[in-house]
C-alpha cells in the first residue's frame, strides 16, 4: 500500500518537500534556501540549477525523514512561484539564463509600450491578466531578445519556455516531459481564459509558439520520475501555481470562498466557479485549476511585499535576528505611533498596479522606536489585503463573511488579529498552514486514487483558530484613511524622481 504523497513546494525564497500522510497530516518537512540575484536595481534573478538541487535534495531529505522510500510514495504533486520565466536547451537541458523572478521589473518600459499602443484590453478580455511586468509573457521576450541567437534557436524548436513547475517536471523526467498546467499557464499573458496558447497574444509579445510547453490539467497523472532521480519511479499527478495550489488546500471549492496566503508576497484569490468573470477594478481573472473535466476560475489580488517586508526587516535593516522575533518586537509597543510603513519595494500590485511606486515610511518622529516601525511593517502587509478585500467583494457582487488564510506569516497571531480587525470579518487559520504544500498534494493524490473525491479531501480540513474583529468599525476606517495617505506618497516614486533629475539638468 502506498503511505504518503510528496508534495514539492517550489518558493521565491526556498525549496521546500513534505510528505503528507492520508489524513493530511504532515509527517515531515524540508527546505534550503537559495540565493537571491540582483543584478541590476529592479532585476531579481534564481540560478535555475540551485531550484532544481534544493528541490531534489529536500525531496530525498523529507522522505529520509519520514523513514519512506520512493516506493511508498503514490504520488508527486508540484506547486510553485508562479510567474518567474526559464528558458533552456532542449537538447542539454542546460538554461540560457537565470531565471527571471516575478518580482523583476526590468521589462516595466516593455509593458508601458504595450498599453501606450492600446493593448491593454485586449490582453485583459483575452488572459483575465493587467499589462505589467509581473508576468511571464514579457520576461520570456526579454530573453528571446538579449540572450545572443535565442529567438532564432526558439523559432528552429532548440529553446524550451516554462515556468518553474515545467522546469522541476523537465528536470524530474530528465527530459521526457514538457507541460505545465492551466493555473501556470494562465500567468503568462500568453494564454486566453478558454484554454489555450493564444495566436493573437503570441504576435503582441512576439513569442514563436514552438517554445511553448503543453498544457495538461492539473490533477492527472503526467509521468513518472526517471530512472536514477530516486530509488523507484514515482508517479507525477499534480500541479497549481503556488496561489491556486492553497485555494485547493484551503478547500475553497465553491464560488465564494477565498484564501489569503501570507508568503513572499501576499495574494488573496475568491473562488468565482466555472465561469471567468473579468474585474472592473485591476484584479485578475486566473484559472484556480481544471480538475475532474472542470476549470474553475479565481478572482486574485497579488501584492508583492508581504513577509518579504520582515525579511528586510532582517536582513537589510538588522533590527531582528530571525523572522520569528518580529511578533515580539510589534507587540512591545501598544500601537504603530502614527507610522505607516508602504513596502512597496518592487512597485505595487493589486488594486494599484503601480510599478513605479517605492518604499515608504511615514510618520516619523523621535519618539518612534524599533518596535513601532516592526508594527507598521506587519500593518502595511494586512492594509494591502484590506485593498484588495474591497474591490473583490465590488467585483464578485458579494460579502466575503470569513477570510481562511494560510502561509508563513499567518501564525503570526498579531498579525492575524489586526486584518481581522481592519476586515471586519473573521480570519480563519486552518490547523496545517502549509496550505499550499497540501493543495499540491490534493492533486497529486486525488489523480493517483490516493484520496477518492473532494468529499474525502474536505474532511481533512480543521481549523486551528478565528480571530473575530476587535476594533471598531470606525476606527478601522480612520486607520485605513491614514494608510491611503501613506500610500499616495509612496506612488509613482521612481517617475517622479526621474522628472526632478531632467529638470535640474
Amino acid at each position: 500500500m502506498k503511505s504518503a504523497i510528496l508534495a514539492l513546494d517550489q518558493g521565491t525564497t526556498s525549496s521546500r518537500a513534505i510528505v503528507f500522510d492520508h489524513a493530511g497530516a504532515i509527517r515531515a518537512v524540508a527546505q534550503r534556501e537559495f540565493r537571491q540575484l540582483y543584478p541590476q536595481a529592479g532585476w531579481v534573478e534564481h540560478d535555475p540549477r540551485e531550484i532544481w538541487q534544493t528541490q531534489l535534495d529536500t525531496a530525498k531529505e523529507a522522505l529520509a525523514t519520514a523513514r519512506l522510500t520512493a516506493a511508498d510514495i503514490a504520488a508527486i504533486g508540484i506547486t510553485n512561484q508562479r510567474e518567474t520565466t526559464l528558458l533552456w536547451d532542449r537538447r542539454t537541458g542546460e538554461p540560457v539564463h537565470n531565471a527571471i523572478v516575478w518580482q523583476d521589473r526590468r521589462t516595466a518600459r516593455f509593458c508601458d509600450d504595450l498599453k501606450r499602443a492600446g493593448h491593454a484590453a485586449l490582453v485583459q478580455r483575452k488572459s483575465g491578466l493587467v499589462i505589467d511586468a509581473y508576468f511571464s509573457g514579457s520576461k520570456l521576450r526579454w530573453l528571446l531578445d538579449h540572450v545572443p541567437g535565442a529567438r532564432e534557436r526558439a523559432q528552429r524548436g532548440e529553446l524550451a519556455f516554462g515556468t518553474v513547475d515545467t522546469w522541476l517536471l523537465w528536470n524530474l523526467s530528465r527530459g521526457a516531459l514538457h507541460i505545465t498546467d492551466p493555473s501556470n499557464a494562465s500567468r503568462t499573458m500568453l494564454f486566453n481564459l478558454n484554454g489555450e496558447w493564444d495566436d493573437e497574444l503570441l504576435r503582441v509579445l512576439e513569442v514563436p509558439r514552438a517554445v511553448l510547453p503543453r498544457v495538461c490539467s492539473s490533477s492527472e497523472i503526467y509521468g513518472e520520475t526517471a530512472a536514477g532521480v530516486f530509488d523507484a519511479p514515482i508517479p507525477i499527478g499534480g500541479i497549481a501555481g503556488d496561489q491556486q495550489a492553497a485555494l485547493f488546500g484551503q478547500n475553497c471549492f465553491s464560488r465564494g470562498l477565498a484564501k489569503s496566503t501570507y508568503g513572499t508576497g501576499c495574494f488573496m484569490l475568491m473562488n468565482i466557479g466555472s465561469q471567468p468573470t473579468l474585474s472592473k477594478h485591476q484584479l485578475l481573472t486566473t484559472v484556480a485549476w481544471q480538475a475532474g473535466g472542470q476549470t474553475d476560475f479565481a478572482l486574485e489580488g497579488s501584492i508583492f511585499i508581504g513577509g518579504a517586508v520582515v525579511q528586510w526587516l532582517r536582513d537589510g535593516l538588522g533590527i531582528i535576528k530571525s523572522s520569528a522575533e518580529i511578533e515580539a518586537l510589534a507587540g512591545s509597543v501598544p500601537d504603530c505611533g502614527g507610522v505607516y510603513l508602504v513596502p512597496a519595494f518592487a512597485g505595487l500590485g493589486a488594486p494599484h498596479w503601480d510599478q513605479y511606486a517605492r518604499g515608504t515610511i511615514t510618520g516619523l518622529t523621535r519618539g518612534t522606536t524599533t518596535g513601532h516601525i516592526a508594527r507598521a511593517a506587519l500593518e502595511g502587509i494586512a492594509f494591502q489585503v484590506a485593498d484588495v478585500l474591497e474591490v473583490m467583494n465590488r467585483d464578485s457582487g458579494g460579502v466575503m463573511n470569513e477570510l481562511r488564510v494560510d502561509g508563513g506569516a499567518s501564525v503570526n497571531n498579531l498579525l492575524m488579529q489586526f486584518q481581522a480587525d481592519l476586515l471586519q470579518v473573521p480570519v480563519v487559520r486552518p490547523k496545517v498552514v502549509e496550505t499550499t504544500a497540501l493543495g499540491a498534494a490534493y492533486l497529486g493524490g486525488l489523480a493517483a486514487g490516493f484520496w477518492k473525491g473532494r468529499d474525502e479531501v474536505t474532511r481533512s480540513w480543521q481549523a486551528d483558530r478565528a480571530f473575530e474583529p476587535r476594533m471598531s468599525a470606525d476606527e478601522a476606517a480612520h486607520r485605513r484613511r491614514r494608510w491611503a495617505e501613506a500610500l499616495n506618497r509612496a506612488r509613482d516614486w521612481e517617475e517622479h524622481s526621474k522628472v526632478k533629475a531632467t529638470a535640474n539638468l
